[in-house]
């Protein structure tokens, strides 16, 4: 006995393919219309699904990375900052760094891109299905020092190698505990050759040694770093400023 509409959408969350529900009544009206027969329709429903359940995948894998939005290289302007080092970003872009267990260093002014970025190269490893942390560099050793605290430490370290892809941005951006150098230090090595890192800093790497007041653990931080990485160095105008006096313009002509 045939199946009502409201039965075959309550059959189909039962067998946990409610992708197929939004479009099964445009379906149903484009075979009974002849505008394509069964198999056609059953085709595109079951993409439907597979749709549904990519794009709930890709959720998860944003909501685990820890990413708080999601930027893409294509919302850069780089017209209004012909500076900033393009060629580089686009090769990044295709992920083979992380392939290669290579890392990404981004330095220069702040509001010149470097989070953004990051944060791209980031989102397009989570849509290729690379596993990624993100993690602002003051909130990552807070979260390193309560590990300690807690006895977890270990569990956190396998957190963190568990991510083929981690980002520490804004790097001296808030002033740092005195153990930064060690812990971050600590971090890079335990990744060294195996995994990838992004760090983004508006600090060059000639003040390291004095922002985090350990010339020692420096050279070894930096050198670990850097052995299989890229650095780029972001010049230019402010696309932030840009942004904040588009804002203001817009105020004024309201008013």
């Amino acid at each position: 006995m045939p199946m009502s509409m409201n039965e075959l959408e309550k059959a189909l969350r039962g067998l946990r393919l409610s992708g197929m529900i939004p479009t099964l009544q445009t379906r149903a009206l484009q075979v009974g219309s002849h505008e394509m027969n069964f198999v056609e329709a059953f085709s595109w429903m079951v993409q439907d699904e597979l749709d549904r359940r990519r794009s709930r995948l890709l959720d998860r894998r944003f909501a685990h990375s820890g990413l708080p939005e999601r930027k893409t290289l294509e919302e850069i302007d780089w017209s209004y900052n012909p500076k900033l080092p393009k060629r580089t970003l686009l090769e990044l872009a295709t992920l083979a760094f992380i392939d290669a267990k290579e890392n990404v260093l981004l330095i220069g002014r702040p509001g010149t891109g470097k989070s953004h970025a990051a944060k791209a190269l980031a989102l397009s490893a989570v849509q290729r299905g690379y596993k990624v942390l993100y993690r602002e560099a003051h909130t990552l050793l807070e979260e390193i020092h309560l590990a300690r605290e807690l006895g977890e430490i270990k569990k956190y370290r396998l957190q963190l190698q568990a991510a083929e892809v981690l980002i520490i941005d804004d790097l001296f951006l808030r002033r740092l505990p005195p153990s930064a150098g060690e812990e971050l230090a600590d971090v890079l090595m335990s990744r060294y050759e195996k995994l990838s890192t992004v760090v983004t800093s508006n600090r060059p790497v000639e003040d390291w040694a004095a922002l985090l007041g350990d010339v020692v653990v420096v050279t070894p931080l930096l050198d670990r770093l850097m052995h299989h990485g890229h650095l780029l160095k972001f010049d230019g105008k402010s696309w932030r400023l840009k942004e904040s006096a588009a804002r203001l313009a817009n105020h004024h002509a309201e008013a």
